[in-house]
């Protein structure tokens, strides 16, 4: 069960969603399954954030993760509403056109108010919460980089400056178990000028983070949820102590802190992640069956 596929079973292909082309990446016994493990990347992420837990949990269950809009290989216009309200609506867009009707989320990063606010908005399809650094962040306050992003012609320069040697030090802060070179050079080499144009839009039409998360807890929190937090305990931009805060929202969450983890455990760490991760989701799945 922790153990990867000797090969891949993914397949990836283009699909059409809300107007706009994305990639996804996808696999699991049954195509037409119209319950799935969903998984939304974070920025400046891709569905190939999530290849390896995807490959082990494909000979399960039918899994998925697609490029949100303005990341990866996805479309990327210029005027485009990035913002939390669009992403949330995307998602809804591509499980729809997928056929899900029932969702088991894993979140990451921004893919936790995009994937969080469509939970909120459709609580009868949501089945469990799976969230990788991310989450509810009431009282949270913008890191460095988030606050040169909202800065106008600050964020500009800051992106047109960035080389690949730049990133990959950038990349290196609060991981102390580093990042594996085709990781870091394959999130740079999709990180484009639409994609840039992307980031500084999502960061700088989230204005009242705080509130949101109120907001959506207040949501969600009646639901009950099965919640599974997984948190990099050396994350220089959401501080370990979100990671326990989740249970205000989700009372049944289980929390798992990987100690010398950065912001991308899924990376750093993969068969940390994928001890946490695969069981609780198998549980989830199986439990509905049985």
């Amino acid at each position: 069960m922790g153990t990867p596929a000797t090969t891949s079973a993914l397949r990836t292909r283009d699909i059409q969603a809300a107007g706009l082309r994305t990639r996804i990446l996808e696999g699991g016994p049954d195509p037409k399954a119209t319950e799935a493990v969903v998984f939304v990347h974070g920025n400046p992420g891709s569905c190939e954030d999530w290849r390896d837990l995807m490959t082990r949990l494909a000979p399960h269950m039918r899994v998925l993760s697609f490029d949100m809009p303005g990341f990866g290989h996805a479309d990327k216009p210029r005027d485009y509403p990035y913002s939390v309200q669009a992403g949330a609506m995307f998602i809804g867009e591509v499980l729809r056109e997928q056929g899900i009707v029932n969702a088991h989320i894993v979140l990451h990063d921004f893919g936790g108010p995009w994937g969080l606010s469509w939970a909120a908005m459709n609580g009868l399809a949501v089945r469990s919460i799976t969230l990788v650094n991310t989450g509810m962040l009431i009282g949270y306050r913008w890191h460095l980089m988030a606050r040169i992003w909202r800065t106008p012609i600050l964020g500009e320069l800051q992106q047109m400056i960035t080389t690949r040697r730049g990133f990959h030090w950038a990349m290196k802060v609060g991981c102390p178990r580093g990042l594996p070179t085709e990781f870091v050079d394959r999130m740079y080499d999709d990180m484009d000028g639409g994609t840039k144009r992307a980031i500084l839009k999502l960061y700088r039409a989230t204005n009242d983070r705080d509130q949101m998360s109120q907001a959506l807890s207040a949501m969600l929190r009646p639901l009950d949820l099965p919640c599974l937090v997984v948190w990099g305990g050396a994350d220089p931009y959401l501080p370990v102590k979100f990671a326990h805060m989740q249970k205000d929202t989700f009372p049944r969450a289980q929390v798992q802190v990987l100690p010398d983890s950065g912001h991308f455990p899924f990376a750093d760490n993969p068969e940390g992640v994928a001890q946490a991760v695969l069981p609780f989701l198998l549980e989830q799945v199986q439990q509905r069956a049985a």
